[in-house]
């Protein structure tokens, strides 16, 4: 789960982490008792969407950059009116871009360095990581690609948490010294805190600044939230933001089905990610497009199964649907009685090819065999790929 920079910062001030001052609006009268909360001076006004690249990003009516330093509260406003229900493109939203519906409006920093700093889970060791460069206020890629020297990671095993010798290192690798040494050991220690404690899955600070008179503070925020573990953070769950989030995943989600939409139109519905994730390679390796990750889990009911063909159908790209099934705790009979039962009750027209193997598996093809739908059996999951690949071309 994703959350906003305006939310990112005030979580990360409950944590100690010194951001500069702002305030958030979501309607034209609110932008004058938001500005009045920040002191005099020039302030940024920031489109809130949760995509990167706002600030090279153009509005679908042609007004350049997300984010905008103002010298006066006059063209604060401005800015904030001509971003405030436009739609915002950059390269993270694609074309279809992301309509702002919050400005966040924030004291201009006066800037002597930008470093990046992130903290992330490393796959590999299974350990948290920091990563840590000289080099803020970039795509942090291009400076792994063009300067690898110049990314410093530190790991953390969870069972001593970070040790001041680790902290320590990092500032040196910055190049920090006096002030803002002391100052950046807080503020790593207080990032990490809020990553551990919060269950996040990135903690990112693009760009953390300095400035002239010793202060480091976390200018950007990004911060992702592991979904498995939000039922122990009631709190960030209340943060969540529905209008940034595809309808058809939001939907997924009340039926406790893993769902990511993608550009195809060959619709999945799979048990188990891997087999999922095989299962779309499969469909591009016969020459067809998925056009979606559908995983039920390895438990679902007839009403899940329902629910999943309901979403599916719910993509106008959709032009056929593969139901690839391994039942090993799953019983492929539920699965063929949530399949009729779906069927009937959409008034399925697309092809549809459905290949069961394993736990219940003759009890879920008699089932489907009694139910006299217009569907296709598939032997394995190649001749199941292969069948709706041909029949939606």
């Amino acid at each position: 789960m994703n959350i906003h920079e305006y939310q990112a910062k005030a979580l990360l001030e409950k944590y100690g982490v010194p951001v500069p001052k702002g305030a958030a609006a979501t309607t034209p009268e609110e932008f004058v008792n938001a500005l009045a909360q920040l002191p005099d001076g020039p302030v940024v006004v920031k489109a809130q969407i949760h995509a990167g690249g706002r600030g090279k990003g153009t509005f679908t009516d042609g007004y350049k950059g997300g984010v905008k330093l103002c010298p006066t509260r006059h063209d604060a406003r401005e800015a904030a009116s001509r971003m405030l229900g436009n739609t915002l493109v950059t390269l993270q939203t694609g074309p279809a871009g992301r309509k702002v519906q919050t400005v966040y409006f924030t004291v201009a920093s006066s800037i002597k360095k930008e470093y990046y700093l992130a903290f992330l889970l490393d796959r590999t060791t299974s350990l948290p990581v920091i990563v840590a460069s000289t080099e803020g206020g970039v795509e942090i890629e291009k400076v792994a690609h063009d300067s690898p020297e110049k990314i410093h990671k530190v790991f953390v095993d969870p069972a001593y948490s970070l040790a001041d010798f680790q902290v320590r290192d990092l500032i040196f690798k910055l190049g920090f010294t006096g002030a803002e040494a002391k100052n950046a050991g807080k503020l790593i220690r207080s990032l990490y805190a809020c990553f551990w404690e919060t269950d996040a899955s990135m903690v990112e600070i693009n760009p953390l600044i300095t400035t002239a008179s010793g202060e480091v503070l976390a200018l950007d925020a990004k911060i992702s939230f592991d979904d498995n573990a939000l039922f122990r953070h009631p709190e960030i769950v209340a943060l969540r933001d529905l209008n940034e989030e595809d309808p058809k995943e939001v939907e997924a989600s009340k039926h406790s089905l893993n769902y990511i939409a993608l550009d195809g139109n060959i619709a999945c519905l799979v048990n188990g990610a891997g087999l999922a994730m095989s299962t779309m390679d499969i469909i591009k390796h016969f020459g067809g497009t998925p056009a979606n990750f559908l995983d039920v889990g390895g438990g679902a009911t007839r009403e899940q199964v329902v629910a999943a063909f309901k979403i599916i159908l719910g993509d106008p790209k959709v032009k056929g649907i593969l139901v690839n099934i391994f039942g090993g705790i799953m019983d492929c009979n539920v699965i063929a009685q949530g399949i009729v039962e779906a069927v009937r009750e959409v008034g399925l027209k697309l092809p549809l090819v459905v290949r069961l193997e394993g736990n219940n598996v003759v009890a879920g093809k008699a089932t489907l065999a009694a139910s006299n739908l217009p569907l296709v059996s598939g032997d394995s999951m190649a001749d199941a790929a292969q069948k709706i690949v041909k029949l939606v071309a």
